[in-house]
């Protein structure tokens, strides 16, 4: 595990259970910096006080608010730490709600919960009892200056705590779109259901994979292994003094004959697995032609002896 980002306790009744806490999920997105297209430097970015021109330091750097009607506030962390919060360093039960009235849509981040004693009999305590009674704790959680309302639950056998959206934080949605549609047939709720049963089974995530981050990390490994850092594209040799139009042209041209090679040779497959009594008469018809042409000949050379014999 990585390092943990909070410390406390869990305040369950008069029970205390100590507690690390640590990011559950982690990104594996492949991160990017933007360079200058020319010649590759990195771009900096600078913070700039748009009044005196001057870079300030983030140490330097204050809050402001800033209201709809134009009004400017600026805070400070003094006043940030006069504000009410939770306990900082204790993670207090509010109450313990059926884990199905939870709306998924509400789950923000999520966090492991480790014991942080030598004795975490309370830890294994808390998290069978919630196990065993099918209920989510609700909880606040304060970090970073941040309070927010965390559901408590068990995953394998470790606490999980999962900070939730307040309910002003979820839009309400209201679209034009769906009124007045009319109320699906009976025959195609049951055709969609026997459709949705073809296609269920039960969740297995790891038969699930990110094609896209695949496919990036193969782009990128072949531009290292080019030794330019950059993609090597490798276009076909076009002669001299052809437009892009031409060669497109060819290239439809080529991939068109092809296309009719494969079909005649395709027809000749299929003429040469026709049966042998339909092409007979053909046989038959060219034998009589050849008779025919080779009679001719031998009345005409007679004729030509007989005149000169007369002669």
């Amino acid at each position: 595990m990585a390092r943990a980002i909070w410390k406390g306790s869990i305040a369950f009744g008069l029970v205390n259970v100590p507690v690390k806490v640590y990011t559950a999920t982690e990104d594996h997105d492949i991160r990017f910096h933007q360079v200058h297209a020319k010649d590759g430097g990195r771009i900096k970015y600078d913070r700039v006080c748009t009044v005196c021109g001057k870079s300030v330091q983030y140490a330097d750097i204050d809050k402001a608010y800033e209201s709809p009607e134009g009004d400017k506030v600026i805070l400070t962390d003094e006043d940030f730490g006069k504000l009410p919060a939770a306990e900082k360093h204790e993670i207090p039960v509010l109450q313990f709600v059926p884990s199905d009235q939870i709306d998924p849509i509400l789950f923000e981040k999520s966090y492991y919960l480790e014991p942080d004693s030598n004795t975490p009999k309370a830890y294994v305590l808390l998290a069978t009892t919630l196990e065993r009674i099918d209920r989510t704790a609700l909880v606040h959680f304060t970090l970073r200056q941040k309070t927010r309302l965390s559901a408590l639950r068990v995953r394998d056998g470790v606490l999980v705590l999962q900070t939730l959206l307040w309910p002003d934080e979820v839009r309400a949605v209201d679209f034009e779109s769906l009124d007045g549609v009319a109320e699906p047939k009976p025959q195609e709720i049951k055709m969609a259901e026997t459709l949705v049963e073809t296609m269920s089974d039960d969740f297995d995530p790891d038969q699930y994979t990110d094609e896209y981050q695949i496919e990036l990390k193969k782009v990128l490994d072949d531009a290292i292994a080019s030794g330019t850092g950059k993609i090597v594209s490798q276009p076909e040799a076009v002669p001299a003094g052809m437009d892009a139009e031409v060669v497109d042209l060819v290239a439809a041209l080529q991939r068109s004959l092809e296309a009719s090679g494969r079909r005649a040779a395709e027809g000749s497959a299929s003429a040469a697995a026709k049966p042998k009594a339909k092409a007979a008469p053909a046989k038959k018809a060219t034998k009589a032609a050849a008779k025919k042409t080779a009679t001719k000949p031998a009345k005409k050379t007679a004729k030509k002896t007989a005149a000169r014999k007369g002669a």
